[in-house]
């Protein structure tokens, strides 16, 4: 079951590219957090990053089915939220990395760990994280399982890793 839910969240990720070439700069103006701001805003830890190679990549999205992982440009088109933050892998231990929000809420959040920094997933090389982490397998996760909730001020949320950790399986990385 664990394969299902990864393999559909990474096609999903890989096919939410509609008619519309998305632009890999939409979202980061209204997600980069800068200093001295207040409001809402998440400070999302990545835990259990394989390496400190590539860019890593977090979006936020509506916590509802049909708009989780859904293309940018129909959000951002629609006027729903849709924030991205992309930067080469910080080397600290535990990279904790801010990404605005438009207001307090419910939103569901991804983690793409690029590791070529080509911008394009691939299973056996990336890996995948997402809010509230869920157990990942071969299908999307629901928006429910990923939802997370945000207040007015930072709200801290800690994001687990997801590689391929055998022929048919991903997960977090078991640490010697």
């Amino acid at each position: 079951m664990k394969r299902v839910v990864f393999l559909g969240a990474a096609l999903a990720l890989l096919c939410a590219a509609g008619p519309i070439p998305s632009s890999p700069d939409l979202g980061k103006a209204e997600g980069q957090c800068r200093p001295g701001e207040s409001g809402p805003a998440f400070l999302v830890e990545l835990m259990g990053l394989k390496d400190r190679a590539g860019r890593v990549k977090i979006e936020v999205y509506p916590a509802n089915d049909a708009d989780f992982l859904a293309d940018d440009n129909v959000l951002i088109m629609a006027g729903k939220t849709f924030r991205r933050v992309e930067v080469a892998v910080p080397p600290e231990p535990v990279p904790r990395l801010c990404i605005r929000l438009p207001h307090p809420g419910t939103f569901a959040v991804t983690v793409l760990h690029d590791r070529n920094a080509d911008r394009k997933l691939s299973l056996s090389h990336d890996g995948i994280g997402f809010s509230a982490n869920p157990k990942l397998g071969w299908s999307k996760p629901k928006a429910a399982t990923v939802s997370v909730g945000a207040g007015s001020g930072l709200t801290t949320l800690r994001i687990i890793m997801n590689y391929r950790t055998g022929l048919f399986s991903f997960g977090p990385l078991k640490r010697s």
